[in-house]
């Protein structure tokens, strides 16, 4: 499929929401930040391990190695993270049911419970946020939010040469 043609000079509202999405990144990753979520949910998780356990928690079991691609990280920063969770009893690694010599990460059922409480206090601050939206107006920003990801995961996918897979970012 191919894309159409972009424009010589993206539009102001484009402008606008790369800024608005920039800055809301910013909020979001500042380790201040995440120090006080974690604060609230009770749970003494670094923001990789978080990123982990969402991930884990949004799907059946996973290889590392496919943990590190829906994460865009390297392998070896997965493991790391896996024998830090492994060790504090969040994750346990299962045998792959397609083939035994490989094997799955999983939450446990501390895990689960930790990632309930991360989520819990995520919602609770974005609902202290938005407290002044309308439900109509909240729904309004869910869709468009869902639909903006994902036409970034469909460009994105599009956008890989040929035969090569993504490059591995950092986190």
């Amino acid at each position: 499929m191919s894309t159409p043609p972009l424009p010589d000079t993206p539009s102001p509202e484009v402008i606008e929401i790369e800024r608005a999405l920039t800055r809301i990144t910013y909020l979001s990753t500042r380790a201040r930040q995440h120090d006080r979520l974690m604060a609230l949910a009770g749970v003494p998780l670094d923001r990789a391990a978080v990123a982990l356990l969402r991930q884990v928690a949004d799907s059946e079991p996973l290889r590392p190695g496919e943990l590190a691609a829906r994460l865009g990280v390297e392998a070896s920063h997965v493991t790391r993270t896996v024998q830090q969770l492994q060790k504090s009893g969040y994750v346990t690694r299962v045998p792959d049911p397609d083939d035994r010599r490989a094997q799955r990460i999983e939450l446990t059922d501390a895990g689960l419970q930790a990632i309930a409480k991360v989520r819990e206090a995520g919602v609770r601050g974005m609902q202290m946020a938005l407290s002044d939206w309308s439900p109509e107006e909240l729904r309004q920003l869910a869709t468009l939010f869902h639909r903006m990801v994902d036409d970034f995961l469909a460009h994105a996918v599009d956008e890989e040469p040929e035969g090569r897979s993504a490059p591995v970012g950092r986190a």
